[in-house]
C-alpha cells in the first residue's frame, strides 16, 4: 500500500511517516520502480503499536529502545518484556494518580451541588 492509504490506516502524517523511518523506527520499507513506499499489513500493525506506546505516555526514546531490541530478534524477548513491564507500572502509577485528581474534583463538584443555596 501507499503512504497515504498507509497514512490513513494508521492515523500517522506521512511527514511522521518519513521522520520515523528516518530515525529507524519503521524499517525495511520497500520502495517500487518508482521509488515510492510500499508498506505491508505488518507495518500497519507495527505503527498501530506505535502509536498504542506513544498514547499511554511512552517517550520517542523508549520506544525507539523497543523497536531496536524487536529489530534484533528473540534473544531480546525479556528485554522488551521487561520494557514494557516498566512501563506498564508507570502507566498504572500515573492511572492511579490520575484518579485520585478525578474524585477530589468531583468531591468539589459535589460540594458546590451541595451549597447552591448559599449562592
Amino acid at each position: 500500500m501507499n503512504i497515504s492509504r498507509f497514512s490513513d490506516l494508521t492515523q500517522l502524517s506521512p511527514h511522521t511517516l518519513r521522520y520515523y523511518e528516518k530515525i529507524g523506527l519503521l524499517s525495511n520499507i520497500s520502495r517500487n520502480s518508482s521509488g515510492h513506499r510500499i508498506y505491508t499489513t505488518a507495518d500497519v500493525e507495527w505503527a498501530k503499536f506505535i502509536n498504542r506506546l506513544k498514547a499511554t505516555g511512552m517517550p520517542l526514546e523508549q520506544i525507539l529502545e523497543y523497536s531496536n531490541l524487536r529489530a534484533l530478534g528473540e534473544e531480546t524477548f525479556e528485554q522488551r518484556r521487561l520494557l514494557l513491564q516498566k512501563h506498564r507500572d508507570a502507566l498504572k502509577h500515573r492511572i492511579e494518580s490520575e484518579l485520585e485528581h478525578l474524585q477530589a474534583l468531583d468531591a468539589k463538584i459535589h460540594y458546590y451541588d451541595e451549597n447552591k443555596s448559599l449562592t
